[in-house]
């Protein structure tokens, strides 16, 4: 059994809308050993190792399903098994998780096996471990080599996975924080490996770091970790705190104890969860142990007088009181018959305790504190303690070391809830843990007594949400409605922009019209992330990574993210919904790739985007794949884009109210118009956007109408959209690679990044409907990474439209031969009628470039599909037509061959213009290396 390929998505994919992990599984010989073949042995040792696999459903949904397929009459596959141990190692740890499927892949043995995950890192390890774990429980013989490391102990393993979670889930408070965003469907990301939280996206954002939160002063938590101004300022409020002075050194403690009068406590001057902590020492000795204890954690050192009562962490949100919760520190109670080790040990056992944040409880431990206690009692591990007698092992009541928490909130004092917000407004804090010792909660301090011994910033919320007694409270819930509000919006609206042809187009055309609607915009697309109309960052930018980049920017209010097929295949989408989702077509491209090898299954992948959207799903029409998506979208609304204006079903949706964007037929062309609700809007005549030439290029005026509805589902007026399309041409700047003209030449370059079939039939149409005088030059190239057949394609496309064929590959071959691609261009191109004298093999991209500017005389079009674009733009725009004789020169003027030593020639006929090493010459012959 081994792991073939694993894969991480981070929101919606094929497999699930929120994040999972795929891991292809070779079962090998084991796909001979269900599980019940493998016999009862194997469940049983499983289900004693993971007793609560028990609770899982599976395909049954409920209680004991799992258990159930186990001993069904095949059993099932270990595959299969290994994605529930997987679930149940994460929920072992603290997550809460629950989904898992494990599907054939088709080929014998081999399964996908998907599972939820919380953190990544984790959900990974959970996997690995899951395999090393069933590996185990099988017999030698079936058991794979080298799968379990030496000394393999379940129990060491299962304790090591715990800790490594715990390092890298978010925290008790934190994750109480997120899961009351969630509840109000605030979005949350997660910014480090520790408890960095961004909640909400774009310009809504809040952050929070464990129980700090972005409206958390500075200032504040400056006083509030500094325990002796705290008590001065409490002091001066006239609030009860208790006697306090600062030492450095044991002499210091000494005489500061004395002064005060025992018994005193002593704490370190800036530490936390009561790390480094004594109370009630009553003689010199104690304290001078306790001082080394102290200054474990920090220099200075705190003695104060010690206050008889019980310990009530006070949690004041927002300046409201919100939970008080009585803390109890970690003890045993004898029974007559134990040692105090065997109490622990028992006590360990309950199911509420675990390693440091995995449960509700911590378990007790045996530590400084804990002896020093048990010795000034007069006690030891093997003491056997009396029924009845407590044995206490911490002098805090702090959960992380072992304490237990009940929630007194409804008993509070109204002098006390008063006195506890005082003193979280006096230190000014947002989010504050009031530490008050009283003997009675119930009673005003001003009868009982009583001190605040510590006001904590970023205070732990797992004794509110999580108490070993008394009633859950909602703490978290009054943090997220005093960082958001009820009706505050907490995200920005997004557009999601997905097809084979014409997404960056599109997206472009959506930005600049919500641009001229100010609106700061983040874009991501194929050649970077823009916000706001400045590139930030470039690269190919239109996967999940991209996306929550545009949502963390705080300027940003309206994200329009371009989606690839690559990025959803590799790792989801980058957040759950969004507003408006848009396919523009599904066509032949990327097929043979990521097990993708039909167009129906990348509709089913670029489906996804429609599945997600939550207001508005838009699309083609036109296209049958696209039209089928609808059936599977929960938008509130559908929006279809047609330029068949008679097309049945979209002439139905408008009679029946919905929303269309329509190419309609009239005297002066073709114009776009908009229905909804029975109204019909004409926007503009396509010969109007720039973008269209004149509504010569179809492909553009498609783009254009998908613009239009995608930012008019978005609420933006009609009157700016047709600002928007009338104001945006292809110009290199505006849209790199995107139908680029060239027109400062003798002769017309246009400079377009198509690569795929559809992509080139589009171009090719919209070259047969200028006007040229001259010849038609084309540069043909595809991705190594295409099929032959997509290959082939494109040359038969081209081919008849064109006098000359100037055929290359990309830089970067993908798994091709350094010629392999150009010549089955050729191929191709002779097999569909192209005079072999019309077709030249030219395999780097700036050679094939540069042949095709130097072959161009006036009037001409070149016809470049580019790769890399801004090179070529380059080229383009710093060639000098000037050193290139007139046509009649080249008649009378003798060739002069260019020659290299290693690569053989290709005539390319008499309009072939080249660069050798020593300037510009006529020739009628240029190198082909390999190179």
């Amino acid at each position: 059994m081994r792991i073939r390929d694993t894969s991480v998505f981070l929101g919606p994919s094929l497999y699930a809308h929120f994040p999972v992990i795929r891991q292809t599984v070779d079962l090998g010989e084991l796909e001979d050993w269900p599980t019940a073949r493998l016999g009862a042995d194997f469940v049983g040792s499983l289900l004693r190792a993971l007793p609560l696999l028990t609770e899982h459903g599976c395909s049954y949904g409920e209680p004991g399903g799992f258990v159930r397929r186990l001993h069904e009459d095949d059993g099932t596959w270990l595959g299969h098994v290994m994605e529930h141990v997987a679930i149940e190692l994460q929920n072992v740890a603290g997550a809460e998780v629950t989904f898992g499927k494990t599907r054939g892949t088709g080929e014998p043995g081999v399964y996908n096996v998907v599972y939820e995950y919380e953190q990544a890192e984790v959900g990974l390890e959970a996997g690995r471990l899951a395999r090393r774990f069933l590996c185990s429980l099988l017999p030698e013989e079936l058991r794979p080599a080298d799968s379990l490391p030496d000394g393999w102990d379940w129990e060491e393993e299962r304790a090591a996975f715990i800790r490594y979670a715990q390092r890298r889930q978010l925290g008790p408070s934190t994750a109480s924080l997120v899961r009351a965003a969630e509840e109000r469907d605030i979005p949350w990301l997660r910014l480090n490996r520790y408890s960095l939280v961004q909640l909400g996206h774009g310009t809504y954002q809040r952050r929070i770091q464990a129980t700090i939160t972005s409206e958390t002063k500075h200032i504040g938590v400056e006083i509030a970790s500094d325990k002796e101004e705290t008590n001065r300022i409490l002091n001066d409020l006239g609030l009860p705190v208790a006697q306090q002075e600062l030492i450095y050194s044991e002499r210091e403690a000494v005489r500061a104890a004395e002064r005060i009068g025992f018994p005193v406590v002593l704490k370190p001057y800036n530490a936390n969860h009561g790390r480094g902590v004594s109370t009630n020492l009553t003689d010199i000795e104690q304290v001078k142990v306790a001082v080394g204890a102290a200054k474990k954690h920090a220099r200075a050192v705190l003695v104060e007088s010690h206050i008889k009562g019980f310990d009530h962490r006070m949690l004041v949100v927002n300046g409201e009181l919100v939970a008080v919760a009585q803390r109890v520190p970690g003890h045993v109670v004898g029974d007559g018959k134990h040692t105090i080790e065997q109490l622990v040990e028992i006590e360990n056992q309950d199911p509420r305790r675990g390693i440091g944040h995995e449960k509700v409880l911590t378990l007790l431990e045996f530590d400084h504190q804990a002896l020093r206690l048990m010795e000034q009692g007069g006690w030891s591990k093997e003491s056997v303690p009396p029924a009845g007698e407590t044995i206490w092992l911490r002098s805090t009541g702090n959960l992380s070391t072992g304490g237990t928490a009940t929630d007194v909130t409804d008993v509070v004092h109204p002098d006390n809830r008063e006195m506890a917000v005082r003193a979280a407004q006096a230190i000014g804090l947002d989010v504050a843990g009031v530490d008050f010792l009283t003997t009675d909660i119930s009673k005003s301090y001003k009868e009982t007594g009583g001190a605040i011994c510590e006001v904590n910033a970023a205070p732990g919320f797992r004794m509110h949400v999580a108490p070993s007694e008394g009633e859950p409270r909602d703490v978290s819930g009054a943090v997220m409605d005093m960082l958001f509000p009820p009706g505050t919006p907490t995200r920005i609206p997004i557009a999601a922009v997905t097809g084979t042809n014409g997404k960056t187009t599109t997206v472009r055309m959506i930005a600049h019209i919500l641009k001229l609607a100010h609106h700061t915009v983040g874009l991501a697309t194929t050649d970077g992330v823009y916000v706001d109309g400045h590139c930030t960052y470039e690269g190919d930018m239109t996967g999940p990574s991209a996306a929550r980049m545009v949502l963390r920017d705080p300027s940003v209010d309206v994200a329009v993210l371009e989606t690839a097929r690559g990025g959803l295949l590799k790792r989801g989408m980058g957040y759950r919904h969004c507003d408006v989702g848009a396919v523009l077509n599904v066509q032949s491209d990327h097929l043979g790739l990521r097990g993708i090898d039909t167009v129906e299954q990348l509709a089913e992948v670029k489906r996804i985007v429609i599945e997600v959207a939550k207001d508005t799903a838009v699309l083609n029409a036109d296209d049958p794949l696209c039209l089928k998506m609808a059936a599977y979208s929960e938008a509130e609304h559908l929006c279809y884009v047609t330029q068949n204006s008679r097309h049945p079903l979209v002439r139905e949706h408008i009679r029946s109210g919905g929303c269309a964007v329509v190419l309609e037929e009239g005297i002066h062309g073709h114009r776009i118009d908009v229905h909804e609700n029975g109204a019909h809007m004409p926007l503009l005549w396509t010969n109007q956007i720039p973008a269209t030439l004149e509504g010569r290029a179809m492909h553009n005026v498609q783009n254009a109408m998908f613009a239009a509805a995608v930012t008019y589902r978005m609420g933006v007026a009609l009157d700016d959209v047709r600002n928007g399309l009338l104001t945006f041409d292809t110009t290199f700047f505006q849209a790199p690679g995107r139908m680029n003209i060239f027109d400062d030449h003798p002769f017309k370059v246009i400079l377009d990044y198509g690569h795929n079939p559809a992509a080139v039939q589009a171009m090719v149409d919209l070259t047969s409907r200028l006007d040229v005088r001259g010849k038609r030059i084309a540069v043909l190239a595809a991705p190594g990474d295409r099929r032959d057949e997509d290959v082939k394609e494109i040359a038969r496309i081209a081919a008849g439209r064109f006098d000359t064929y100037i055929c290359r590959r990309d830089d970067v071959l993908r798994g091709r031969g350094p010629d392999e691609v150009p010549r089955m261009l050729e191929a191709s191109l002779l097999e569909n009628g192209v005079p072999a004298d019309q077709i030249h093999v030219v395999p780097e991209e700036e050679r094939a470039v540069a042949t095709a500017l130097e072959a161009a005389e006036t009037d001409d079009l070149v016809l470049i599909f580019g790769d890399e674009i801004a090179r070529s733009w380059r080229q383009i725009n710093d060639f000098k037509p000037g050193s290139v004789p007139s046509r009649e020169a080249k008649k009378t003027v003798p060739p002069v061959p260019v020659t290299a030593p290693s690569a053989p020639s290709i005539d390319l006929g008499e309009s072939a213009w080249v660069h050798d090493e020593r300037g510009v010459h006529l020739a009628r012959e240029i190198e082909t290396g390999d190179d």
